[in-house]
């Protein structure tokens, strides 16, 4: 059977521009190279309401793990703050469920969806799978990073998450553990997905990710491990191009993950949702400028915020220990309550900036960030 779109990639974007294709009547087919969609999950899970409805899509009950209610950020030395999510409404998604549910959308809409089945090459008439060759019109990259390693390794990160069971676990709380010295260039996590029960993991430049978290458990208290994920993160933001030739590259895939949390259930979301329509509209009228439209449209939507996680990322990678410390030390519940009270947690460096630019906290780190701060203030 001949297809006009091929997906390769069954998880978020993939599947959401499957969705957005087969809504139009257009053959699409979706391949997975996993034995199950939404396995392995390498995800946190952290979203908004508001990004879901963006995304067209209300979370059943098995597909929404938790509400946050709080963040606890913590210091190298220890010292920390805590930022009210309340009014950004933020939920935690058990990423497997979801995916699933996405699928299920998609496999209503007319998708076809075959897992164990994999991308070997793309060919002048589709492409070659683990399944035998396949014709179609256009492909689809949804792989995820596996897709940019082989571009640009600077741009990855190792990174370990393990789901476990521990009685130090708040049920409603995510915390976040800024320490150059163990987790450079980036931080510890430890997100709550239901009583007891949390997402634990780490990433940095140039560590062993599961020693680090290991390390990290093991301060934390007793614990039980029910399931280890190791995989990298992209933190580069965007590719170049995401239309070339007969293939349009989505989601992780495209660098569409967040630089500063490796984040991408919305912004990858949206990217496979213009993608998926900009694609549909490209069928139908046969114009390949149409196909440009999904790029413009994201960028239009995320590219300035990725200019500014982009930069955000820069300064606080060159922050030391000493430096982050007198940065906590100089927020005040002021500063506390007008980021938890304003901020986005889709678009976040406004509030990034407003920490960064707290009054008595700019001499701390001026010497050392310079005019970039100046730039990520205005």
């Amino acid at each position: 059977m001949d297809y006009d779109v091929v997906v390769a990639g069954g998880s978020v974007a993939g599947l959401l521009c499957a969705r957005e294709i087969a809504a139009r009547n257009h053959k699409v087919l979706v391949i997975e190279e996993d034995y199950e969609i939404g396995t392995p999950e390498h995800c946190g899970g952290l979203v908004s309401i508001s990004a879901m409805d963006e995304l067209g899509i209300i979370p059943v009950r098995a597909t929404l793990d938790n509400k946050i209610r709080s963040a606890r950020m913590i210091s190298p030395s220890g010292k920390e703050f805590v930022l009210d999510a309340r009014p950004q409404q933020v939920i935690v998604l058990d990423r497997r469920e979801f995916d699933k549910q996405i699928a299920h959308q998609a496999k209503i809409n007319g998708a076809e969806i075959r897992v164990r089945t994999s991308l070997r090459e793309i060919t002048k008439e589709g492409v070659r799978t683990s399944d035998g060759d396949i014709k179609c019109k256009l492909v689809v990259d949804a792989r995820g990073v596996s897709s940019l390693i082989n571009r640009d390794r600077t741009g990855t990160l190792q990174s370990a998450q393990y789901e476990v069971y521990a009685d130090w676990i708040d049920k409603e709380r995510v915390e976040v553990y800024l320490d150059q010295e163990k987790y450079p260039g980036f931080f510890a996590w430890v997100i709550p997905t239901r009583h007891d029960e949390a997402k634990v993991g780490v990433a940095g430049r140039g560590i062993n990710s599961a020693v680090v978290l290991e390390d990290f458990l093991k301060q934390k208290g007793k614990y039980s491990t029910v399931r280890k994920i190791f995989a990298p993160i992209w933190i580069k933001g965007p590719i170049k191009e995401f239309v070339t030739k007969n293939v349009v590259t989505v989601g992780d895939a495209a660098g569409q993950a967040k630089p500063t949390t490796a984040g991408g259930i919305y912004s990858s979301g949206l990217g496979g949702v213009f993608a998926g329509k900009a694609i549909s509209k490209f069928l139908e009228t046969g114009k390949e400028n149409t196909l440009q439209e999904y790029q413009k449209e994201w960028t239009d939507r995320f590219g300035k915020e990725f200019e500014h996680m982009l930069l955000a990322r820069s300064l606080l990678e060159r922050l030391d220990n000493k430096s982050i410390d007198n940065l906590f030390g100089s927020i005040t519940p002021e500063i506390l309550n007008e980021v938890s009270q304003e901020g986005s947690f889709d678009f976040h460096t406004i509030s990034v900036a407003k920490i960064l630019g707290v009054k008595g906290s700019v001499k701390a780190v001026q010497a050392i960030l310079g005019n970039e701060l100046r730039r990520l203030l205005n």
